[in-house]
């Protein structure tokens, strides 16, 4: 080990919603910057407001351990914007005091583990001068510039279960049930768990529906004596303001077609609990790479899968993007010739 490599001070840090396979990112970050390069490890407390209001603590070895499968995240989060005006400080002052309190702790680097937010925040932060890595994490899968989040595959697995589970009280009842499962502005989570689950109808934010279209369609499935049916839609699709997609959904599928229909908005309960072993997985190798990253003093980047293989790329390039379902996608392909749904079928 050289003495640079000893000599190094990381922080890390945790923004934004929390989701499975955080705290396996942290250990990965941690246990290889301690053992493999003798680094030294700084934990943030609440995001960014840690580094606002000097929250912090050293983390060794012993901390690390029994955290891989935990939900969560041990150094908390928030979601403070520095570069937004809000609360005591000003948009100007809160990235100044950031940088100077990163001074401060001595860090020579900054691992921000987030979504899309948290890149764009860390990528305005490189160029205030800070040396960052940003590590990708989202139940929604929506992050720019990489294949795959972490968070994706504990939250599709949680999805596709109660879909599984609504399967048999739709069938024991003869009704059509709507489940909202997360996505604002990308469909991933519904389309990979609406195909996963077996659903009839799965609506996206990235295609635009008709209620009629639905309604026409799930009344066909009635009339050919199908006794149930699943719409699965994600909370980001087109409806009036302030309403919830799914009760919105099952409301005019009641409504325009007479038949029993019943919501399920799962929430919350798809970003919590342990990650799945493919998550824990994914966080390790974004953990263990940040830090390689960090020993070749190449910051500015976001940890990235493309094509099964670990890589970075700009934060730059990654910064106010976002990864959607595109059109052409073949799941969507796949699903349509199988009979399913997307709401602008024709019936």
């Amino acid at each position: 080990m050289d003495t640079e490599k000893k000599s190094k001070r990381i922080g890390i840090l945790t923004a934004g919603g929390d989701c499975p396979g955080i705290n396996a990112a942290i250990r990965g970050v941690g246990k290889t910057a301690i053992l493999e390069y003798g680094m030294e490890v700084i934990g943030i407390s609440s995001g960014f407001l840690g580094l606002i209001n000097q929250e912090y603590v050293t983390l060794d070895e012993n901390q690390l351990s029994g955290i891989l499968t935990l939900g969560g995240t041990i150094l908390g989060t928030s979601r403070e914007n520095p570069f937004k005006k809000s609360g005591v400080f000003n948009a100007i002052d809160k990235p100044k005091l950031i940088k100077k309190h990163y001074q401060e702790i001595g860090l020579d680097a900054l691992v921000c583990i987030g979504g899309n937010g948290t890149m764009r925040t860390a990528d305005l932060l490189a160029e205030e001068g800070l040396d960052i890595i940003g590590i990708p994490k989202t139940i929604d899968n929506d992050v720019w510039g990489t294949d795959i989040t972490f968070g994706f595959d504990s939250a599709l697995g949680i999805a596709t279960d109660a879909i599984d589970r609504l399967h048999t009280t739709a069938n024991s009842h003869k009704r059509i049930m709507v489940i909202e499962v997360m996505g604002h502005h990308a469909g991933w989570l519904a389309l990979y768990s609406g195909i996963a689950g077996g659903g009839d109808v799965i609506l996206l934010p990235e295609i635009e529906f008709d209620i009629n279209i639905v309604a026409k369609y799930l009344k066909k499935r009635a009339v050919n004596k199908k006794p149930y049916s699943i719409v699965v839609t994600a909370e980001g699709v087109s409806c009036p303001k302030n309403e919830k997609a799914g009760h919105f959904i099952a409301e005019q599928i009641s409504e325009r077609t007479g038949l029993e229909t019943r919501e399920t908005i799962l929430g919350y309960i798809q970003r919590g609990g342990s990650p799945s072993p493919n998550d824990r997985l994914l966080a390790t190798k974004y953990g263990t790479y940040a830090v390689e990253l960090i020993a070749q003093n190449k910051f500015g980047v976001m940890v990235s899968a493309r094509d099964d293989t670990i890589v970075s790329v700009p934060l730059r390039e990654v910064s106010g993007k976002l990864r959607t379902v595109p059109l052409d996608h073949p799941l969507i392909e796949k699903a349509i010739r199988m009979g399913v749904c997307f709401g602008n079928c024709q019936v």
